[in-house]
């Protein structure tokens, strides 16, 4: 029996990954290194440790996840500044339902749990969740299957008696592992 849905934010709540992914084309060409539209997609939802590896990867050595945080991160705050959060189709039709039949509601995301807590407050969701949990918090992000364990486990569910909502293989992933049943919603791939 499914006790809880448990569901990424960005790309499946919220319409931030077109954000993330200019962020990261834009902070890779200030430094100096233009990447491609498929790498940047590889950063979505890629955790600690796995996104400094994926740097040092795309970069063959040249740049580090420190030098292209902050950049990525003013753009994105410029980005979010001018154009405003959207919210996905259907996503509050979709927790009203949930929230109806009783559903217990976690977010599990890579985005740092304050931030993750503010732009869902921002767009009217977080009344409708019981936590919001991030990958920040635990000792590995996704594709780690950390974070969904960290939500089960606070939820007092056991994995099989969830469903994850993700937007991203490396999401996806991170459910599955956990050994959530785990629907995909492919948003920019």
């Amino acid at each position: 029996m499914i006790k809880a849905i448990l569901f990424d934010k960005d790309g499946t709540l919220v319409d931030t990954e077109k954000h993330y992914l200019k962020s990261y084309l834009g902070a890779f060409k200030e430094a100096g290194y233009p990447i491609t539209r498929t790498q940047a997609l590889g950063f979505r939802s890629l955790g600690k440790p796995f996104v400094y590896d994926y740097v040092k990867e795309i970069t063959n050595g040249k740049l580090s996840w420190d030098d292209i945080r902050p950049l990525r991160t003013k753009i994105f705050l410029d980005l979010i500044s001018k154009n405003g959060v959207d919210l996905k189709p259907f996503a509050v039709e979709a927790l009203e339902e949930l929230a109806k039949k009783g559903c217990i509601l976690a977010v599990a995301t890579a985005t740092n749990a304050d931030s993750a807590k503010e732009q869902l407050e921002a767009v009217g969701l977080l009344k409708y969740f019981d936590r919001v949990l991030s990958a920040q918090d635990v000792p590995e992000g996704k594709p780690s299957p950390d974070v969904y364990l960290e939500a089960c486990r606070q939820l007092g569910v056991n994995p099989n008696e969830t469903i994850a909502v993700e937007d991203s293989p490396n999401g996806a992933l991170s459910a599955a592992r956990a050994g959530c049943k785990t629907v995909m919603i492919p948003d920019l791939t």
